[in-house]
Formats: C-alpha cells, structure tokens, sequence
C-alpha cells in the first residue's frame, strides 16, 4: 500500500510540474480533493486491479521447484493436473489468452491419450 501511495504522489508531482502546465486538463482521478494518505489509500483499495496476467506460479519441470511436469501433472498427487497459464516459466509477451488456450487444448491430446 505504501509502495501504490507513493506511486501516485510521484504521478502526481509529474503532471503538477511546470512541464505540462500548459496541456494539463481537470485531474480525473484520484481527484484534486484526495492528497491525505487516508484519502489516497481509499482510492487504491477502490480502484486498483491488476493489469497484467499472472503466470508461473506453478512451474513445470523436474527439479525441487517444479510443481508440475511435461505432462501437467502435479507432482506427487495423482490423477491431478495444472491446466492454466500457472504452469509457463515467465509471462509471454503478449496477452496469454492463446497461449493458455493451447496449454488446455495439449491437456486435453494428454488426457485424451492416457
């Protein structure tokens, strides 16, 4: 919460310098009224949201940190498997919509296929 509250003071102090002075509209959000740390927080528990797609929470592999394997079953319990964008080492870089979609439909030939 410190780390968003400080984000938005410096994003704040950027479209506040002389710089934009002559561009700079009405500030639409958090809104000129919210400064106090308080109003700030509020406005963070509000409206933030991630941006982004989580991946690589489940790591496929062999070695001691690896949750799943090459067929995407978890480690240790049976008859489980991992099937969603958990499994990829890193974040793609771009949306990971396909490349999940292909992650289930290589599930789907794995259990398919026994």
């Amino acid at each position: 919460m410190r780390c968003a509250v400080a984000g938005i003071r410096w994003n704040l102090e950027i479209l506040y310098s002389k710089a934009f002075d002559d561009i700079r509209g009405e500030e639409v959000a958090p809104g000129a009224h919210l400064r106090s740390d308080a109003d700030l927080e509020s406005f963070v528990r509000r409206t933030a949201s991630t941006t982004w797609h989580p991946a690589g929470t489940c790591k496929m592999g062999h070695d001691a940190m690896a949750v799943v394997d090459s067929r995407l079953k978890v480690h240790a319990i049976e008859g489980l498997r991992v099937v969603d964008a958990s499994i990829m080492p890193t974040i793609v870089s771009g949306n990971t919509n396909a490349p999940t979609i292909m992650i289930a439909e290589k599930a789907a030939d794995l259990i398919r296929n026994g």
